[in-house]
C-alpha cells in the first residue's frame, strides 16, 4: 500500500473511528482502524463488534492494500500533525506503516489483511432520506429519559415506532421518566416495521458524534440499523435489540383523564427557583415539595445540615392536589430540554405520573414521576 493524503479531509474520519475503538479489547481486529488503499480513496474503518464505521475519502493511491493500524496512537499522531499531505507507505519486510510529513518520519506496527473481517455493507433498495439534525435533537430530547444499565433490557434502548397515517413516536423510558417525540415522516414510517426498532442506549452517544446538520440517508434489516451521508463518503451501522418494550399508552392515556390537575409555570423562573432550592437538597432528601393555590406554588426544601429554602412563583393552578414532591435535578433536566416560556403539568395524583408540555415544543412531552411526601422535623440538641 503506497498512497498521498490531506490530513484535513481525513482526521475528521478518523476521530469518529477511534470513538467506536473500545478503550480496552483483547482482538487485534478490534484495537485497529482499518485502513484500505483504492483507486483515488483511502477508506477508514472501525468496530467494537457492534458498531461499525466506514468513512472513504480521496486520496492519490500508487499502490492498493488493506492494513490495520493500532488505532488511537495513529489518530493521536495525526491529529497533532499540521495540515497538509500524508505520504503513507507500507513495508511488508518490517512490517510496518511508514507516515512522512516533510521533515518528519514515523514507523507504526500493522495488522495484515488476514486478521479483517468484512463489514457489513449499506443496504441499497428502498433507504429513506431524513435530516441529520433533526435526528440530532430528537436524540437530545428523549436519551437523557433511557435507564443506563443495560440490564433493564428494552427500557435501556431507544423506542422508534410507526402509529399509523405517517406518523412516528420515538420514546425513552428509565422507570421514573418517560420522553416522548412524535413526528410525521411518511416514508420512513412506512419502513419501520410494526412492531418497531429498539437502539441501545450505549450505542447512540457514538450516533450523535457521527451525525452532522446535512442530511442521512437510513436503513433498515432485521438485525441492524444503517445510516450514510448523501454522497455515500461515510456509513454507520448499529445493532438492533430484540427486546419487547413496554405499552407506553397506559400510562400517556393516564394525562387525559377525568380529575387530573393543571399547573401552568415559567419555565425560567422555576428552573432558576429549582437551581437555588437544589443548594438545600441533600442524599437523604433530594425533593423540591410544591404547595398549591390557584395562583402560586409555593417551593421549599429542608435539610439537616443544610438549613431551608422557600420561594414563590406565580403560576395558574387547576386541581385538587394541595402538595406534591419532586426530585429536584431531575425536574431541573427536564425542563431544560423545553423551549417554550411557559410549561404546563398535568398532575395525575400525588404520587401519578406527571406530564410536561410546551406550546412550543409541539408533540413533545415528558412525564416524570413524584417522590412520596414524608413530613420530616429535624430536631437540635437543645430540643431533646
Amino acid at each position: 500500500m503506497k498512497l498521498s493524503v490531506m490530513k484535513e479531509q481525513i482526521i475528521d474520519g478518523l476521530q469518529k473511528a477511534a470513538a467506536i475503538i473500545p478503550a480496552k479489547a483483547g482482538a487485534a481486529y478490534l484495537r485497529s482502524i482499518w485502513l484500505r488503499a483504492d483507486a483515488g480513496s483511502l477508506s477508514v474503518m472501525a468496530t467494537d463488534a457492534n458498531i461499525e464505521f466506514t468513512g472513504r475519502y480521496p486520496a492519490e493511491v500508487q499502490e492498493t492494500g488493506l492494513i490495520g493500524v493500532q488505532g488511537r496512537a495513529f489518530v493521536d499522531l495525526v491529529r497533532q500533525l499540521p495540515a497538509g499531505p500524508l505520504q503513507l507507505t507500507l513495508d511488508a519486510e518490517s512490517h510496518t506503516l511508514l507516515l512522512e510529513q516533510g521533515r518528519r518520519s514515523y514507523k507504526l506496527p500493522v495488522n495484515g489483511e488476514e486478521w479483517f473481517q468484512n463489514f457489513s455493507a449499506f443496504p441499497e433498495g428502498e433507504a429513506v432520506t431524513w435530516s441529520g439534525d433533526f435526528l440530532q435533537d430528537l436524540l437530545d430530547r428523549v436519551v437523557f429519559c433511557i435507564s443506563d444499565d443495560d440490564a433493564m433490557d428494552a427500557i435501556a434502548c431507544l423506542y422508534m415506532k410507526p402509529t399509523g397515517n405517517g406518523r412516528i413516536d420515538v420514546c425513552g423510558l428509565n422507570g421514573h421518566q418517560f420522553a416522548l417525540v412524535s413526528f410525521v415522516h411518511d416514508e420512513l414510517a412506512a419502513r419501520l416495521p410494526q412492531d418497531g426498532v429498539l437502539i441501545q442506549k450505549k450505542y447512540l452517544q457514538d450516533l450523535k458524534k457521527w451525525l452532522g446538520v446535512d442530511e442521512i440517508e437510513l436503513n433498515i434489516t432485521d438485525k441492524r440499523l444503517y445510516l450514510r451521508t448523501l454522497n455515500g463518503a461515510e456509513s454507520l451501522s448499529l445493532p438492533r435489540a430484540g427486546h419487547q418494550y413496554p405499552d407506553y399508552n397506559v400510562f400517556m392515556s393516564r394525562l387525559e383523564g377525568e380529575g387530573a390537575s393543571r399547573l401552568t409555570v415559567d419555565r425560567r423562573e422555576a428552573m432558576d427557583a429549582l437551581g437555588r432550592i437544589l443548594i438545600f437538597n441533600t442524599e437523604s432528601d433530594r425533593c423540591t415539595y410544591l404547595d398549591l393555590s390557584a395562583q402560586e406554588a409555593q417551593l421549599s426544601a429542608q435539610g439537616q445540615d443544610t438549613g431551608s429554602a422557600s420561594e414563590n412563583l406565580e403560576v395558574t393552578y387547576d386541581g385538587s392536589i394541595r402538595r406534591i414532591a419532586f426530585p429536584t435535578r431531575n425536574l431541573m433536566e427536564v425542563l431544560g430540554h423545553f423551549v417554550s416560556a411557559s410549561v404546563d403539568l398535568t398532575l395525575t395524583g400525588a404520587e401519578g405520573p406527571c406530564g410536561i408540555r410546551g406550546s412550543d415544543d409541539p408533540d413533545y412531552t415528558v412525564i416524570i414521576m413524584p417522590m412520596k411526601v414524608s413530613e420530616t422535623t429535624y430536631y437540635s440538641e437543645e430540643d431533646v
